[in-house]
């Protein structure tokens, strides 16, 4: 059992990590494919669902308070950003992902949840990517569009991504435990 002092620390470090991964980035039309949702997920597996949402409610709330650390800057005016949703949605992918693979780490397990995850950064954020492109930027979109540029291009790449962490997460998980009984 880790200490709320350890799990502070490693809550910051995923939340760094969610940082990292906005600047690790290929870009896909009006939005980027990114690392974030990799590290969210990993840390919803690894810190549980309570911590794993702390560390993205913290790095959302980090960039809001001006920290560039979004993919396109930071500060309040990117409450306005059709991509803003995708990072209000990284609170609850950890949450659903770190709640669905409590006590078992088997890697079909941790792929279900990962799935599971971006299901709820998904229903977070496609409302919100449709609600600022054609309520406040008055674009018109219809919804089939929004999905096609908000989602369906970037499930490829979420594939992967759930793939290297089912990967690398039977490693790690046996890396924090030693390191949680040697503290």
């Amino acid at each position: 059992m880790r200490s709320r002092t350890q799990m502070l620390i490693l809550s910051a470090l995923f939340t760094a990590l969610t940082a990292a991964g906005a600047f690790l980035r290929l870009p896909l039309g009006s939005m980027s494919l990114t690392l974030q949702f990799f590290f969210t997920a990993l840390a919803g597996v690894l810190l549980g669902p309570k911590w794993g949402a702390a560390s993205q409610a913290a790095y959302v709330v980090l960039g809001l308070a001006g920290l560039p650390i979004f993919t396109m800057g930071g500060g309040p005016a990117y409450l306005l950003q059709p991509s803003f949703g995708c990072l209000l949605g990284l609170i609850p992918a950890a949450g659903v992902t770190g709640l669905l693979t409590r006590g078992d780490k088997r890697p079909a397990r941790v792929a279900a949840a990962c799935l599971a995850g971006l299901g709820a950064l998904y229903l977070v954020g496609l409302p919100y990517l449709y609600l600022i492109l054609n309520v406040y930027l008055s674009r018109g979109l219809p919804v089939e569009t929004v999905v096609w540029t908000g989602m369906l291009v970037y499930l490829p790449g979420d594939g992967l991504k759930i793939a290297a962490l089912t990967a690398v997460c039977r490693p790690l998980c046996r890396a924090l435990s030693r390191s949680a009984a040697a503290a």
